[in-house]
């Protein structure tokens, strides 16, 4: 089984992005929203057939945890309470496409966020998704988007939220949204910036002493950590932490949405493979062809079956080190198997 933790609903309807921009604007003008419209299952699912579902199936993938698109979460859109309303309605048509496509898709929520606010709604809407089958959470450690007002990851801010996330034994991916900032591109960027700057706001910290069963994983490679692990290495020595593999290897995770051999092969060389997840984050980021190759940027698959690794090291990154970070995923797929 090939399980690809990092998928987003990047091609939704346009209804449902119509409406957020509806809401936004009536927010703006202090009005109350309209009501969200009408999509069919016909419609979710000729989103999902022309795209994810096909290209799973050209890529050779069997199931994706799918997410809402991380781009449009927007948490410096608006305020709090239009967070928690698009949150709702983005998870809501994620759990429709689960079921409508038993055993190809697993979901993980999105959740409501705004600077400066507290965490409680995000705690109701992982309690909700966790309730109906989602397995984990995105969780931005930037809602200003790209201010980085919030605290760090390592503040005790967070902690309600990591506390029920141990409760219900779920991961989250520490994703940003869309910038704010004309100084950072969004994919470019702002995302490659956080996935970096949370890896350090781990290692200057002391959170899997509090937490020792938290799970987090870092999306996009583990933005410049790979590449840059001797650095790491160094300032968790000059700080008088712990080596790095005792300090926060045993709680996070780097994916492999990273788009060209080269960049794999490094992530498989530096970083162990008990730490690694596959990941696409297709259709996203990058979806053109790379004419070096004539194969797709994000067509991560075949990167990590031409890399070096043993036949056990390929097998925990392609399925395994997923079962066991998502430990609610097995029982999710055998309830969709007796659906389906």
């Amino acid at each position: 089984m090939i399980i690809d933790c990092h998928g987003h609903y990047t091609t939704a309807p346009a209804a449902h992005s119509d409406w957020r921009e509806a809401q936004l604007a009536a927010w703006e003008a202090g009005e109350a929203p309209p009501p969200y419209p009408v999509i069919s299952d016909d419609e979710i699912r000729e989103s999902i057939e022309a795209n994810q579902l096909r290209l799973i199936r050209e890529r050779g993938a069997d199931v994706t945890i799918f997410s809402p698109r991380a781009s449009a979460m927007g948490h410096h859109l608006g305020d709090l309470g239009t967070s928690e309303a698009w949150t709702a309605a983005c998870n809501d048509l994620i759990a429709r496409v689960v079921d409508l496509f038993p055993g190809t898709f697993i979901g993980v929520a999105q959740l409501p966020q705004a600077a400066g606010e507290g965490l409680d709604a995000a705690i109701r809407e992982l309690d909700r998704r966790v309730a109906e089958g989602f397995v984990g959470v995105n969780l931005n450690p930037d809602p200003s988007g790209g201010h980085w007002t919030s605290p760090p990851l390592t503040d005790r801010y967070w902690y309600p939220i990591y506390e029920r996330m141990v409760e219900h034994d779920v991961p989250a991916m520490i994703h940003v949204s869309a910038s704010a900032n004309p100084a950072f591109h969004a994919t470019g960027a702002h995302y490659m910036n956080a996935d970096t700057t949370a890896f350090m706001q781990l290692l200057q910290g002391d959170l899997f002493a509090d937490f020792p069963t938290l799970r987090l994983v870092i999306p996009h490679g583990g933005g410049a950590v790979p590449y840059h692990w001797g650095r790491y290495r160094g300032l968790a020595d000059m700080l008088k932490k712990p080596a790095l593999d005792s300090h926060v290897m045993g709680n996070v995770f780097f994916d492999t949405c990273v788009y060209h051999q080269p960049g794999i092969d490094l992530l498989t060389d530096v970083i162990p493979a008990e730490n690694i997840l596959f990941g696409s984050e297709m259709v996203g980021a990058v979806r053109g062809i790379d004419p070096t190759t004539g194969h797709y940027f994000d067509d991560t698959l075949r990167y990590v079956e031409t890399a070096a690794l043993s036949a056990e090291d390929r097998e925990a990154i392609l399925s395994g080190n997923a079962m066991r970070v998502y430990p609610r995923l097995a029982a999710a797929l055998s309830r969709q198997s007796a659906r389906s």
